[in-house]
């Protein structure tokens, strides 16, 4: 570690030397114990009084990064252990980065130093954990959940979503294709995979936007589409009215644990990540029960990595304090286990995380050249970082494999 004077930058010009120096010494205990083990990458954190800290190596193999902190508060928020103080520091704009995105590669290439971070704090931890308990995912508190996210507006999603209103990842994403493309491609594979034909049923569940049963119907399938959200209903239902296509499809505001009847297939996209640990069982076998014999599931997940699970499920994390409260993601080995608990085959599993980093990298540059439309809807500079947080902190776990995006084919016996 290094240290240089800035005290041109500071904004405490003024403050007396006895307070710049203490404020110093106590910035350097805590950030030198943590990024002196630095070990890819390169980090620079400019002082509230203009010092520069420097750790790390610019030789090392890694990102670059520049993290200017303009509020002391955010030092009482990191010493409190808080595993979402760096979060909240950003959303209050207690601190700066040259660069997000690479910060949070440079954090996850270095994951002894969050390791280290989180293991303090064990009261505020326990805390994030009451509070996410409270999002437990009831039949009432899915809807409310759900109503969080999904009806922030339709005009809000438009703005920066593509054409096909897609909130998921695409598939098999080109450099220079439209990003349409490659998510009309991804619902070329998923209805491939329900080994479906037209004119038989498919149950949807987590419909969104309609853009997925309105791919099915334009090759015959009849899709019945359930959300929790209005927004998403209003739109999906506007969607297909206004089209001819050769299958049938209808809407439903409807919870999947009240669903009934049988279908040919069942298909749910990136849905599972809201409906909660504590409900898998019931998923899964509603997905069973809902199911013809011989019909096939389709589950498009976002995994967190097997030898993380354990970790990620005590604690609380920044998407599902402020971006999908009750949410939690399954890993690969969870999904086929409760596959395989209601004796259900697992057929095919096909990962392409490299895809949803692509597709969050185009998500956030049409949110920022839209953000002067986005902002006329009421949405302030604080909800700006936040979702600028949200789309950088998800891009760096595609990128650094924590996280994955997967199809799973499932059957259920004849």
């Amino acid at each position: 570690m290094t240290l240089r004077d800035n005290s041109s930058l500071s904004p405490l010009a003024g403050a007396s030397m006895t307070d710049l120096n203490l404020t110093s010494r106590l910035w350097k205990s805590l950030l030198d114990p943590m990024l002196s083990k630095l070990k890819e990458g390169h980090l620079g954190v400019v002082l509230p009084n203009g010092q520069l800290l420097t750790y790390g190596n610019q030789a090392n193999h890694g990102p670059i990064v520049t993290v200017k902190i303009l509020r002391t508060r955010l030092l009482w928020r990191l010493l409190s252990g808080n595993s979402l103080a760096l979060a909240e520091g950003y959303l209050e704009e207690d601190w700066r980065c040259s660069d997000l995105r690479s910060l949070f590669d440079l954090l996850v290439a270095n994951q002894h130093i969050m390791q280290s971070v989180t293991k303090r704090g064990i009261f505020s931890r326990a805390l994030a954990r009451l509070r996410h308990l409270a999002n437990a995912n009831t039949l009432a508190g899915s809807k409310r959940n759900i109503a969080f996210h999904y009806d922030l507006g339709n005009d809000f999603y438009s703005h920066w979503l593509d054409e096909t209103m897609t909130y998921s990842s695409a598939y098999k994403l080109q450099q220079h294709e439209p990003l349409h493309e490659a998510q009309r491609r991804k619902y070329d594979r998923v209805l491939q995979l329900t080994d479906t034909k037209p004119d038989q049923k498919i149950l949807e569940i987590g419909c969104g936007w309609g853009g997925f049963a309105e791919h099915a119907c334009q090759s015959g399938r009849n899709v019945h589409g359930i959300t929790l959200s209005q927004e998403q209903l209003k739109f999906a239902q506007s969607r297909l009215q206004s089209q001819q296509t050769n299958g049938n499809a209808s809407f439903e505001l409807k919870d999947y644990r009240e669903t009934d009847g049988q279908y040919d297939a069942i298909v749910s996209i990136e849905m599972i990540e809201a409906v909660g640990e504590e409900n898998w069982n019931s998923y899964f076998e509603k997905l069973k029960s809902r199911l013809k014999p011989g019909g096939t599931a389709v589950i498009q997940a976002i995994l967190i990595a097997d030898d993380k699970f354990h970790t990620y499920r005590k604690n609380v994390d920044f998407i599902q304090r402020y971006i999908f409260p009750g949410g939690l993601l399954p890993s690969a080995r969870e999904m086929a286990r409760k596959i395989e608990e209601q004796k259900l085959e697992l057929i095919t599993r096909e990962f392409f995380g490299a895809d949803y980093e692509q597709t969050l990298v185009r998500w956030r540059k049409a949110f920022f050249q839209n953000w002067s439309e986005i902002s006329k809807l009421g949405y302030d500079s604080r909800f700006k970082r936040m979702w600028h947080y949200y789309l950088a902190y998800c891009e760096a776990g595609f990128a650094q494999g924590t996280i994955n995006v997967g199809l799973f084919q499932i059957k259920k016996p004849a």
